[in-house]
Formats: structure tokens, sequence, C-alpha cells
């Protein structure tokens, strides 16, 4: 009873359902990519603006918490101090 209400229903996939996508056109590399371009440049894209946001986030922010405890002028020397050894070491790091 169910079930032939479940067989006969218009929404069950019907056989030209298939024959729209060939075996061979879903399972091809260049298909894919044509298809999802736009979405891999979008991902590679975000992939690269992370890389940089965290170098930048890692080389900028490590003498910011070594001198977090430290105020007034033992701070601004604490900083001094990490704006040379940063240069000593050939890294630019703003202060």
């Amino acid at each position: 009873m169910v079930l032939d209400s479940i067989l006969a229903s218009p929404h069950r996939r019907s056989p030209s359902f298939r024959k729209q996508f060939p075996a061979n056109e879903l399972g091809s590399w260049s298909t894919l990519f044509k298809r999802h371009r736009f979405l891999l440049t979008a991902l590679a894209l975000l992939t690269f603006l992370c890389t940089i946001y965290l170098y930048f986030a890692i080389t900028l922010g490590a003498t910011a918490s070594s001198c977090s405890g430290l105020t007034g002028t033992q701070r601004e020397l604490c900083r001094l101090e990490h704006a040379k050894a940063s240069l000593a070491n050939g890294k630019l790091k703003f202060l």
C-alpha cells in the first residue's frame, strides 16, 4: 500500500536523469576543473592571503608579547633591544 504510493510517486528519479550526465563526463579532471575554476581560484587566493597574514602575525607579534609585562621606560628599552636584535638578524620589525 505505502510501497505502491512511493513507487508511483512522480518525484522518483527517472532513467533520463542518468542520461544527462554520462559516466565519462563526471570522472574527467579537466571537466571538474572547468566547472569549478572560480572556486579553485578563490581557494588558492585565500590560501595565499592567509599565509601572508600568518607570517606577519607571527613575526610582528613576537616582540609585543615578550615586553607586555613591562611599563614605561623598561618597556621602551625592551622594544629597542628587540628592534636591534631583529635588524642584526636581517628582519625588519615594526614597533
